[in-house]
């Protein structure tokens, strides 16, 4: 939930309760003799308007600021010794109410505040010392975690929560992750928040014709993997508003959620990585499962194009490498086969340079 909706809900709670102690305050006030009952109707109306305006201002200040202070020390706190000082505060609270019992048989006033006080000192005990001594739960805290590794193993993969895989614009426009979940080699969920589907629909509605139509694709392909995938997609309305830019969002967001980022924009890869978020790579992907030739291999090539370099051709293989052909440059538009010099791989992919055999195909 937002910050704003949280204080606005505190804002009208603060309203609400100080507003119904000024209405009790103001009953209080007309037993006083210098309160006439013409003017009870003011002072009551006066009252909870002066309560609820006090609630509405100072509420947030009053309840939250204590609150996350408390959220930051208990965050600063190790686990364990959370752990150790609940455990000696219930042992204490039942030492102390098995103590209180006989002295509640004590006449008043003893009876009375004794076992409240006996109470509070068993408690203070030990929480002091389990807080001192967190060793004291070793044995217990072993127990629990071998009965946990002893659970079945299908059970506890089960019980794991599904790997939230959150999607960003450029890979959504780019198509090629309805064609892979298809396959079913992802597992989790996908999401997708709701600055990235603004981002979307921004491009979409632009008025450049390319970027529109990339925009009108990537709501396509969104539409395609909500009624399609196997995996499932979930549309989340969570921001980061003091974040402005989409990408920082996104990453933010991933480390909130503990989820992993899908992505074939290079510099968002990056910052991610550096950012540790695991971060699931198109490009990467395909550039792994593109076919693997060794110097020396033979294959056939259509070469399309002249070269960069002097006398050489250019062809593709059916993933999309890039064959050079050396002394190509008078095959363009044949089918031939060559004999693998050498595989480059550079930043943009897998780069193969051949040389023909001397025989079309």
């Amino acid at each position: 939930m937002r910050v704003k909706q949280i204080k606005l809900i505190v804002r009208i709670i603060g309203l609400l309760v100080l507003g119904s102690v000024g209405i009790a305050l103001s009953v209080q006030l007309s037993q006083l003799p210098m309160i006439s009952e013409s003017m009870l109707f003011y002072v009551t109306v006066i009252s909870a308007l002066v309560g609820a305006v006090i609630g509405w201002l100072f509420t947030p200040r009053l309840v939250l600021r204590p609150l996350n202070r408390l959220r930051r020390a208990v965050q600063q706190v190790p686990p364990t010794t959370i752990l150790s000082a609940a455990a000696g505060l219930f042992v204490g609270l039942g030492l102390g109410a098995i103590a209180a019992y006989p002295v509640s048989l004590l006449p008043v006033p003893l009876g009375q505040f004794l076992p409240f006080i006996i109470a509070a000192v068993f408690a203070y005990t030990g929480l002091s010392i389990a807080v001192a001594r967190p060793d004291l739960l070793q044995g217990v805290r072993e127990r629990l975690s071998t009965t946990e590794s002893l659970r079945d193993s299908s059970d506890s993969a089960a019980a794991q929560d599904p790997l939230a895989i959150l999607l960003d614009t450029s890979v959504i426009i780019d198509g090629r992750i309805a064609d892979i979940c298809r396959t079913g080699f992802i597992q989790g969920e996908f999401i997708v928040p709701l600055f990235v589907l603004n981002e979307l629909q921004h491009v979409a509605d632009s008025a450049d014709t390319l970027r529109r139509n990339r925009g009108r694709r990537g709501l396509e392909i969104l539409r395609q993997l909500q009624d399609e995938s196997p995996v499932p997609v979930h549309l989340v309305d969570e921001d980061m508003p003091a974040i402005r830019e989409v990408d920082d969002k996104l990453i933010a967001l991933a480390k909130e959620m503990g989820g992993a980022i899908l992505t074939n924009d290079y510099n968002l890869n990056r910052v991610a990585e550096l950012q540790s978020v695991q971060v699931l790579n198109v490009n990467e992907l395909a550039n792994a499962v593109k076919t693997v030739l060794l110097p020396g291999e033979r294959f056939t090539i259509h070469v399309l194009q002249e070269g960069k370099e002097h006398n050489q051709g250019v062809g593709y293989l059916d993933d999309g490498t890039m064959v050079v052909v050396e002394e190509g440059l008078t095959f363009i538009g044949s089918t031939i086969e060559v004999t693998v010099n050498k595989v480059l791989q550079t930043a943009a992919g897998r780069m193969i340079f051949a040389r023909p055999n001397g025989n079309e195909a």
